[in-house]
């Protein structure tokens, strides 16, 4: 439950780097000729396709990680994952403060994948109908983010594929209300994104949650 809580946070603190990265194909519905009302349907079903990718790529890390538990005898790898995941917390929190540097190596092998999935995308444009903008909201999931990154560390130190899973769908509900919004301002959530102030605040409750993380995973690995 601390995990879902916490990937629950992630999102909803995130509000700003979020509708940073999505908030092209956003202004992209929002900006389509056609009564506000019949957007809210492409809105809904294009955050429903991220989320569902969100949670796929989580259920294959807390696959990954559940598998460490046969050998756990031999080596105390859920401990190592947790701590892990709690430095990328806090390398996390960095990052909302504007430090983008910090992630941007993992960002890039992200980049292998995109290249792959990026033209796919092309083939659900114009997202006008709910169905289509369902498919480029799930190929949009696969966009680079260190913050999702981020999200699947911890993912992968949850126990299983079922666990990862609701690790990241917590995350991408989080993400939610940020990204309706920008549906329909979205120039709002730019002008927060730039306000330093929110961003270190946020960004240093992300770290306080690392920290206390790190030193509850130190703690059983002593003892």
């Amino acid at each position: 439950m601390e995990i879902l809580l916490s990937a629950l946070l992630l999102g909803l603190v995130s509000a700003g780097h979020c509708a940073g990265m999505c908030g092209g194909i956003v202004a992209a519905f929002t900006l389509q000729s056609t009564p506000a009302t019949s957007l809210i349907p492409l809105h809904l079903a294009y955050n429903l396709g991220r989320i569902l990718t969100y949670s796929a790529l989580g259920g294959i890390a807390g696959a990954l990680g559940g598998a460490t538990l046969l050998i756990e005898h031999a080596l105390p790898i859920q401990s190592i994952l947790r701590m892990a995941a709690n430095l990328m917390l806090v390398a996390l929190g960095f990052y909302l403060m504007g430090f983008t540097r910090l992630l941007a190596p993992i960002e890039r092998a992200g980049y292998v994948i995109w290249r792959l999935v990026q033209p796919l995308t092309r083939s659900w444009l114009p997202a006008d109908r709910p169905h289509r903008a369902l498919a480029l909201g799930v190929l949009w999931g696969f966009l680079p983010c260190g913050l999702v990154y981020s999200v699947m560390v911890t993912a992968l130190a949850s126990g299983g594929t079922w666990q990862g899973a609701l690790t990241m769908l917590a995350f991408g509900i989080g993400t939610l209300p940020a990204l309706l919004c920008a549906s329909l301002l979205f120039r709002q959530p730019g002008r927060l994104r730039n306000l330093r102030t929110v961003r270190t605040a946020f960004g240093t409750l992300i770290m306080a949650l690392g920290l206390l993380g790190l030193i509850h995973a130190m703690h059983h690995v002593i003892v």
